[in-house]
This record gives C-alpha cells, sequence and structure tokens, in this order.
C-alpha cells in the first residue's frame, strides 16, 4: 500500500527505494512537469525531465558520477543543482528529494523558483552569450514574475548601448517592437519582445563595448553654440568632438532639455544620410529614452554619434546629382522653406491639403515636387503636416510597387517610407525649423523611386470588388496568415486587409496579425521597419482612404517577404512549451508516470493543456 502523502510538505510520494534502485531512474508528474528521478552513487537526484534545450527527455538520456546527459544534443548537467556545462543548453530545474522510512519523496516544485531577479540574470548571460534560447526562456520569466515589458526593454537596451561601440538594426528593432506593444496580445507581444532582444544581443555579440567620452568641463555654454559646434564636427567627421559636445549639452541641466533638437538637427545637415538610416535610428535613439526614462540619456544618445559622423549624404551620391543635379534645388527650396518654419503663429486657416500635396510629391517633377512644400507652407500648413503628407506619398510607393521589379527593389522603398516616417515623427516631437529641410530631401528620395511604381499596382479598392471575400473578421485574419506561408500572395494579402478594414473590424485585430506574421518569421531588418512604421503612420490618419491604404502597403510588404524558415519561431515556441509545463518530446512509455492528481486535459496534439497563458 502506497504511504499517504507527507503532511504539511511541499514534497509528493515518488516510489519505494528498492524500486529505485533496481530501475535506475523513475518519472513522475510534479506540480507542471515531468521529473526524473535518478539513482547514482548511493543517492537519489531529481531534475526536470525535459532537457532546457529542446525538451528532450533526460531519462532516455544517462547519468554517471552525478553528471546527467542528454543522448540527444549530448548537453551535460550537474543532477544536485541543475547547471549545465554546456551554455548553449540552459540550466535544468533540479528538485529537493528526501528518503523516509524507504519511500523517496519528491518536492511539487524547483528548488529554484521562478523570481525576477533569477530571470534578470537568465536574461544578461542569455544575451551575453548570444544564445536565443535562454533569452527567451528569460523573458518568459520575467513576465510571469510580474516584471512589466517596459522594465525587460530597459535592461535589454541598456545592454546593446554598453556592449557594443554605436547604434546598430538591434537597437532599432527593440525599440519599434516596444511602440507597438500596446497593441498586440500576449503571444505577438511576447514574440515581438523576443525578436527585439535578441537581435540587440545577436549586435553585440564579439563587439568592442562602447568607450565613453566625457563632456567639457563647461556649464557657460548656450544651445545656439552647442547645436552650432555639434553640426559643425557632424560634418567634418569628428565623432570625439561630438559625443564631447553632445556630453556636455547632456550634462547641462540648461541645455539638456534641447538635446533632441540638437541631434535631429545635425542629423539632417546631410541629405537623406546613409540611405535614410541615419534619421531613421537618432529618432528611434530619442523613442527608446522614452521608453526606458530620460535618466538613461547620458548611456543611449551617445550611441547614436559614430554614424552620425560616418553617415553618406545623398549630395554624395550619384543619382542625387545625375542625370538632374538635385542639391542645388534642394538649397533653394530649403531658403523659402526654413525662414517660414521659424514665423510662430502665421494665422489664417487651418490647412487640410496633405492628400493634395501627397499626390503632387508623387510627379515626375523635382523643380515641380520641392515648389509643392514651399506653397504649401506659404499657405499656412505648419511642418507637421508637410511631413504626415510626405509620410503618406512614400507609402503609397510601397501600395503601388509592381510586383515585375526585382524582389531587392521593395528595400528602397522602404528606405524611403522609413526616412520619411522618421521625420514626421522627429518633428511631431521637436518641431525645429531645420527639420524641415528633411521634408524636401524625403520628397526627392521619393521622387527618385517613381519607376518602381511604372506601372503602378492596383490597390484593391481599385482592381475589383472585395465581396468575394468572407465577411468574418477573424476569418479573414486566418486567411491573411495562411496565405503568407506561402510565396507570392502579395495582391490577395492587400485584399484581405482592405476588406477587414472595408467592413469596419477591429484595426487592433489587424496590427496584432500583421505582427505576428512579421514576428513569427526571420524576417529581416527592413521587414520589421516596414511593419512599424506603417502602423504609426496609419496612426497618424486613423480610419480614413489614406489610412486604410498604409495598412495596404504593409499588407503587401509582408507578403512579398513571406515565408522564412521560421527557426526563431522554433526556438520562442520550445520555450514557451518548457514554460508552461506541455510535452515537448516527452515519451515516457518504458517507465510510466505517476500523476500528483492535477487535473489536466489534452489538446489534440497531446501536449498539456494548462491554465498558463503567455503573460
Amino acid at each position: 500500500m502506497k504511504p499517504k502523502r507527507l503532511e504539511q510538505t511541499p514534497f509528493m510520494h515518488a516510489c519505494a527505494l528498492d524500486e529505485l534502485r533496481r530501475r535506475g531512474r523513475i518519472v513522475v508528474r510534479a506540480a507542471d512537469r515531468p521529473v526524473v528521478i535518478f539513482y547514482n552513487d548511493g543517492a537519489p537526484r531529481a531534475v526536470d525531465n525535459r532537457c532546457p534545450h529542446l525538451g528532450f527527455p533526460l531519462h532516455r538520456g544517462s547519468i554517471d558520477g552525478g553528471m546527467v546527459t542528454c543522448h540527444w544534443h549530448h548537453a551535460r548537467f550537474d543532477a544536485i543543482s541543475g547547471c549545465t556545462f554546456d551554455l548553449w543548453a540552459d540550466d535544468v530545474p533540479p528538485y529537493e528529494v528526501r528518503v523516509e522510512d524507504g519511500h523517496v519523496y519528491v518536492a511539487e516544485h524547483p528548488r529554484r523558483r521562478d523570481s525576477p531577479e533569477h530571470g534578470l540574470r537568465r536574461l544578461h548571460d542569455g544575451m551575453e552569450h548570444n544564445i536565443g534560447l535562454v533569452m527567451a526562456k528569460a523573458i518568459l520569466t520575467l513576465e510571469k514574475t510580474g516584471v512589466e515589458p517596459t522594465d525587460i526593454l530597459r535592461e535589454a537596451a541598456l545592454f546593446g548601448t554598453r556592449q557594443r561601440d554605436g547604434w546598430a538594426m538591434g537597437l532599432t528593432v527593440l525599440t519599434a517592437m516596444a511602440n507597438l506593444l500596446a497593441s498586440l496580445g500576449p503571444r505577438t507581444a511576447y514574440l515581438a519582445l523576443y525578436q527585439g532582444v535578441r537581435r540587440t544581443a545577436a549586435d553585440c555579440s564579439g563587439q568592442t563595448p562602447h568607450r565613453q567620452r566625457s563632456r567639457l568641463e563647461t556649464t557657460q555654454l548656450d544651445e545656439q553654440t552647442l547645436e552650432r559646434w555639434l553640426r559643425y564636427w557632424t560634418l567634418v567627421r569628428h565623432r570625439d568632438g561630438a559625443e564631447r559636445t553632445l556630453l556636455t549639452a547632456i550634462e547641462n541641466p540648461q541645455t539638456r532639455p534641447a538635446v533632441g533638437r540638437l541631434l535631429l538637427a545635425a542629423a539632417t545637415d546631410r541629405a537623406y544620410a546613409d540611405g535614410g538610416h541615419l534619421l531613421d535610428f537618432a529618432n528611434k535613439a530619442l523613442e527608446l529614452l522614452d521608453l526606458v526614462g530620460l535618466e538613461h540619456t547620458r548611456e543611449v544618445l551617445p550611441a547614436i554619434v559614430g554614424q552620425l559622423v560616418a553617415a553618406r549624404g545623398g549630395e554624395e551620391v550619384n543619382a542625387w546629382r545625375h542625370p538632374i543635379d538635385l542639391v542645388p534645388l534642394m538649397e533653394q527650396a530649403a531658403a523659402r522653406l526654413v525662414p517660414l518654419m521659424k514665423q510662430d503663429g502665421r494665422g489664417g486657416l487651418p490647412w487640410t491639403g496633405e492628400a493634395r500635396l501627397a499626390d503632387e510629391i508623387l510627379g515626375d517633377d523635382p523643380a515641380a515636387i520641392l515648389d509643392a512644400v514651399v506653397v504649401a507652407a506659404e499657405q499656412g500648413a505648419p511642418a507637421a503636416k508637410l511631413s504626415k503628407a510626405l509620410a503618406y506619398a512614400a507609402a503609397m510607393r510601397i501600395a503601388r510597387f509592381g510586383t515585375a521589379n526585382e524582389i531587392g527593389d521593395w528595400v528602397a522603398a522602404l528606405h524611403s517610407f522609413s526616412y520619411c516616417n522618421a521625420l514626421d515623427q522627429a518633428i511631431l516631437r521637436e518641431p525645429h525649423p531645420a527639420l524641415t529641410r528633411g521634408i524636401l530631401h524625403g520628397a526627392m528620395s521619393v521622387y527618385l523611386n517613381r519607376f518602381l511604381n511604372v506601372p503602378p499596382a492596383k490597390l484593391p479598392d481599385e482592381a475589383s470588388s472585395l465581396d468575394d471575400l468572407s465577411r468574418d473578421g477573424d476569418v479573414l485574419l486566418e486567411k491573411f496568415l495562411e496565405a503568407l506561408d506561402n510565396q507570392q500572395q502579395v495582391d490577395l494579402a492587400a485584399r484581405l486587409a482592405a476588406r477587414h478594414m472595408q467592413l469596419d473590424h477591429p484595426v487592433d485585430a489587424l496590427i496584432d496579425t500583421f505582427t505576428q506574421a512579421a514576428v513569427r518569421e526571420d524576417a529581416d531588418f527592413h521587414t520589421l521597419q516596414m511593419l512599424e512604421a506603417g502602423i504609426r503612420q496609419h496612426r497618424r490618419w486613423g480610419h480614413s482612404p489614406q489610412g486604410d491604404r498604409i495598412l495596404v502597403a504593409v499588407a503587401r510588404y509582408l507578403a512579398a517577404h513571406c515565408p522564412t524558415p521560421r527557426a526563431q519561431l522554433q526556438t520562442a515556441t520550445i520555450a514557451l512549451r518548457l514554460h508552461r509545463g506541455e510535452k515537448v518530446y516527452e515519451d515516457v512509455g518504458e517507465f510510466g508516470v505517476q500523476s500528483s492528481g492535477a487535473q489536466r486535459t489534452q489538446k489534440s496534439d497531446g501536449s498539456d493543456q494548462s491554465d498558463r497563458s503567455v503573460r
């Protein structure tokens, strides 16, 4: 007869000690997962039966001298602490074991319970060694223990600024995904955060850490002087001078509020610098500060200085100088536009010509395009409405992208759109007159991409009726994801998205589906840029013909770049299933499973359907 459960303890009966000696190992069901108890060197040892690497049953491995070996990828673990000797595998949760009256009892929960401190330590371990599985499991642990996504973001961001000498794509992705979290469901939010964290870690792997400069030892410099110096050091490509000037502005309480204006003004001195990436990265650095706290300004903003001084402007690129030299045209237009932006309270009726100006920016005469921007300003258009019109025009290059173009040409249109979105967000943040030069630069980038719309693709509302598609919003979203399981589904994806909006289904559901479609892929940097920029611009326009067409552009871009092997989804999903206590590769037929009595049901795929959620 089996002994009664030990009273007032978190332990449960496992087996008779003689049985464990005879069999060498036995698998039991603890509170939320299978546990393997080994008998080795005269004592019982217990760990989670699922290898923390990919969930393979450890009872099918071996133990010798207190070392457990998984026979699938040969990861090795200390049977007492659960610590791994192979960092890529992660630690396996260990369990306390007691022997009383000839019977073995095992704790219902692992010895090392989840805690914020443990989760943060594992997050740093995963990022330092660039191990995706460890990062994914750390995120889940942190969320389970009540740590807010913003706090996870802060830890990852500060790691990225310290462990790499300069801003990179990972920090941009991390910020972009954080900007979307409020619109996402738990599972999509987890995948989005994982994408940002693991890309930040990948950027830092093998890189030289940032070496901080020091500020100038004075508080007597005003904003105008610091702006003039920062722009000068940028133009002459002097990193030390630029970084010390920026740090001086940051650490002076009188000029600290102006730091964003200084940085963005310098970032637009060169036209469309680094194919638009410089301004996008500078704006993302400022957005990251909004998320992690202004007290981290000194750590975050200097990361952008290296690219700020090294960036190559459009004036140095052949396409901007031949066959038409766009540089003098932009300079002439800027001489008219910037003074207008310096005039406060110009009065007059509110200007509402954004859609009309966007159509003019999509023209094929560069001088006429630049003149249209200046005329709109003369008519009273504020900078934020000029940049709004510009970003919509850039989105239309993608919405009308002809699929006869090479697949790589999508990126040219994407660069322009991400630049114009960044400019729009920057102007909303810091309405500095110098930033309006960027509107002219963005307009010329849209002009240079005009060949991508020859012939222009028809939008779903122009091509045909959408009545052949379902009216059910959930069905449309499911069909959208199914479409992206296959290549060359650009038109179908656009139609499904347009139908969803046509029927006024909740836009957040569509945004979550778009994000899920992107973050389940091994998506490149540009795809995630497109996702976030499109959603931000849709929010600018709202549910309107223009706003809906921007999301059609997002749908088309996503479909053009899906599917991929989805290796990162595999890693994130394994981490999630291990976190939930589900079976992954569990096979206990040889040894049997004893249950602690918890009520559980089975999904059709055989995995446990527990009470777990992602958060």
